[in-house]
């Protein structure tokens, strides 16, 4: 497929040239910084021309302070023992952030009394006026320092799970590169590495429990202050969350009880059977079901990214062209390593326009599909560079998992690149389809504990644990026997970054899985149609709501129950075809 040239200037086109900060400006401290946010409160502004100049400006600003702590997370996820750029990114978070907030309020306070403000028409306006208004409505100077403290604690998180080794046959290596061993077809070898990472993951579970109960109360603060009952309340608002419910979730969790867990019963019992095994481990759920060893997608983090541009490159040359310009300017880092951070992400750099890729690959089949995924949000943010203002850039999280969930189906079609011999080309697709179909009951136990976690603010660890265990339990199979693993399984929960950095951001994983599989349905029936208008919903950005992106890209923005169930089939069809 060659069509989609007109996206190419996305990549060639420089950045714009600055106006309003200037050409190699440094911040060092908040000094440096202020001068600019006293220009925007002080100015004059007399008409709608007057507005979008000021807009503009801000906007500059805004993309600058953005793509500098951008820049001091990533050095710091990179290596969580530098104690430089640890420091730097604490002192943005302590030292200029907490200003920064003071003054977004005051200029949102300003923008919002222009009389000219209501009359700007152009695409994506109101999206930004009921934006700008939800934030007014629940800042709270009070909750600025409170914020900062929890910055601080979910940067202590990620520096704990980052320095998790366990000792393996003499040698020390990472919880991801243990989590491959897992798949090993020997079954003792999986006994003894899944006990190993638990034993490691206990012996700071008290730890995260503790920050996890400070966290939660300087959550339930913030949310009291700025007068909502509770802090998933507050989230709802905060996130922008204008098209959904917290009842609509809990609906959306019992659509996926009835319509998706007899799925993975019927999976779990056909593993079972298939490793002739008188009780199913939880050491026994990455093992291949037919006693194969694991699927190796390739040999090291070049070999990942270089097989990458091919399969992105095959779906459609300008995809391709993405990765190779992130990787002309050194924006990857792939490979799992002492010090490292937990998990992976697609920073978005507002003023190159060209996103940052970190991930901790260890060689695994899912590893491929993590970069598949974050090079889909990647593709999102070079789509969305030339929006004229920042805050256009940075979509709503339904809107962001969709472009990444779609990527790693709609790539399915190319992954011989990676798996030349067809047979484990059809394992690795049929593995994928089930992790799809598994991954929404995940998103459902970790959505409902949320809602609990939230809804019960003052609850004590034991309450907590009691709860997570009956919530998981509603989500997972019947047939794995976690007999002599109960303890582990009490703080299952922890490895979940979402809980601790970022609160509520998990339930649009579950949304966007279900648009993602009808994007990949309607690819398979007009590929050339339905890639276009995937390229077409991504570029809107946040100039339009999550419908209109969904309908935009030929989807539906529905989780009930019939359409979960539709899918489903759908799905389960496609892995009886292989």
């Amino acid at each position: 497929m060659t069509a989609f040239s007109q996206y190419q200037r996305f990549i060639d086109s420089p950045a714009k040239e600055n106006s309003f900060i200037p050409k190699g400006f440094e911040l060092n401290n908040w000094n440096d910084v202020l001068p600019y946010f006293e220009q925007l409160l002080n100015r004059e502004i007399i008409d709608s021309h007057g507005i979008e100049k000021w807009l503009f400006d801000k906007s500059e600003l805004d993309s600058m302070l953005e793509e500098n702590l951008a820049w001091r997370y990533i050095k710091m996820t990179i290596d969580t023992s530098d104690e430089k750029a640890v420091e730097r990114y604490t002192y943005f978070l302590e030292e200029i952030e907490p200003h920064v907030s003071k003054f977004q309020n005051d200029l949102d306070l300003k923008l919002n009394s222009l009389p000219g403000f209501d009359l700007l028409d152009f695409q994506g306006a109101e999206i930004l006026r009921k934006n700008i208004r939800k934030d007014i409505e629940i800042f709270r100077e009070e909750n600025i320092p409170l914020q900062t403290e929890i910055q601080t604690k979910a940067q202590e998180y990620s520096g704990i799970i980052g320095a998790m080794m366990i000792e393996w046959k003499g040698e020390e290596i990472t919880m991801p590169k243990a989590g491959v061993i897992l798949q090993s077809t020997d079954r003792e070898e999986r006994k003894s590495v899944y006990e190993k990472i638990q034993n490691r993951r206990k012996i700071d579970s008290e730890k995260l429990d503790q920050i996890f109960s400070d966290l939660v109360k300087l959550r339930n603060q913030i949310s009291l202050n700025a007068g909502f009952p509770n802090f998933r309340d507050y989230m709802f608002k905060a996130m922008g969350r204008f098209d959904y419910t917290p009842a609509d979730c809990k609906q959306f969790h019992e659509a996926v009880k009835s319509s998706v867990v007899p799925l993975i019963e019927k999976f779990s019992l056909s593993r079972k059977n298939k490793l002739k095994l008188d009780a199913l481990k939880p050491y026994d759920l990455s093992v291949e079901e037919n006693g194969e060893p694991a699927l190796v997608a390739f040999e090291n983090g070049n070999d990942l990214l270089q097989k990458g541009k091919k399969v992105f490159s095959t779906l459609n040359p300008f995809l391709g062209n993405c990765l190779a310009a992130m990787e002309e300017k050194g924006h990857f880092d792939l490979e799992s390593r002492k010090g490292k951070a937990p998990g992976g992400y697609n920073y978005p750099l507002d003023q190159s326009g060209f996103p940052f890729i970190f991930m901790n690959a260890s060689s695994s089949m899912r590893d491929m599909v993590t970069l598949m995924h974050e090079g889909g949000h990647a593709v999102h943010s070079i789509v969305t560079r030339f929006l004229p203002l920042s805050f256009f850039k940075h979509t709503s999280s339904e809107v962001a998992e969709l472009a990444s969930m779609s990527m790693e189906l709609m790539s399915m079609d190319y992954w011989h690149i990676y798996f030349p011999d067809s047979e484990k080309l059809k394992r690795a697709k049929k593995e994928h389809l089930a992790q799809v179909i598994d991954t929404l009951p995940w998103v459902a136990t970790i959505d409902a504990f949320q809602h609990w976690i939230y809804e019960n603010p003052n609850h004590t660890t034991e309450e907590r644990k009691n709860a997570w265990l009956e919530i998981s339990g509603r989500f997972s199979s019947s047939v794995v026997d976690y007999s002599g693993y109960e303890e582990f399984r009490a703080f299952a929960w922890q490895k979940q970054l979402h809980l601790f950095e970022v609160p509520f951001y998990y339930i649009e994983y579950g949304m966007a899985q279900l648009g993602a599989i009808a994007v990949w349905k309607n690819y398979k029936e007009n590929p050339e149609k339905a890639l276009g208008q995937y390229l077409e919903a991504l570029s809107l950005g946040h100039t339009a709501g999550i419908k209109e992106v969904y309908e935009t890209a030929g989807v539906k923005f529905d989780f009930s129950e019939s359409n979960i169930k539709t899918l489903m089939d759908f799905v389960w069809n496609e892995m009886e075809q292989l």
